[in-house]
């Protein structure tokens, strides 16, 4: 039953946080839409922060499993590379698709030393890292460059289609994909 309530505040949190903004959603909101008392939430969550930070966790492990799920029945680096990149921009293209977290928190929390701050930016060094690694397997060159090209084209669209849909972002973001790779190769 605790596992369940702490769940459900996570996932009402959650909803909340990617539709009106972390900043924009307090603890009263969060509260009276899952319909509890603020002293359960409490019971559960120290504080907003550690309630984001559980927010932002659980966002990166659903991330991973999606992308190690999309790289699962590719035979080479060159061929999980692909499919990593061009599998989160078919994401982003999703109507459904409400932003990557790790850029909104950053956004809300630009201090470097804020906590919220220094979980998003691990998810993009991490997710950097990854690619950069494909990519040196995959034997393309300057592989650590062509990374954060990537993930620029990557969390570019993500922005661009998040913020004015329907412009063909994900479709440019994958011509110029395809582009940087053959570059590389």
């Amino acid at each position: 039953m605790a596992t369940q309530m702490r769940e459900y505040i996570l996932s009402v949190a959650s909803d909340l946080f990617s539709t009106q903004g972390i900043n924009a959603t307090s603890v009263d909101t969060i509260v009276a839409k899952a319909d509890i008392a603020k002293v359960t939430l409490y019971k559960y969550f120290k504080s907003k922060e550690q309630l984001i930070l559980e927010y932002l966790r659980e966002y990166d492990e659903r991330l991973w499993a999606k992308l190690s799920e999309i790289t699962a029945h590719q035979d080479d680096a060159a061929s999980k590379l692909s499919a990593l990149v061009n599998g989160m921009l078919d994401w982003i293209g999703d109507p459904k698709f409400k932003g990557f977290a790790f850029i909104n928190a950053s956004v809300e929390f630009p201090q470097s030393d804020n906590p919220v701050h220094q979980s998003s930016l691990e998810f993009a060094q991490t997710f950097r890292r990854t690619l950069a690694e494909l990519a040196r397997e995959a034997g393309l060159k300057n592989a650590d460059a062509l990374a954060l090209q990537l993930a620029l084209v990557v969390e570019g669209a993500a922005i661009t289609e998040r913020t004015q849909r329907g412009t063909g972002a994900v479709d440019n973001a994958k011509a110029l994909v395809n582009t940087l790779i053959d570059t590389a190769s």
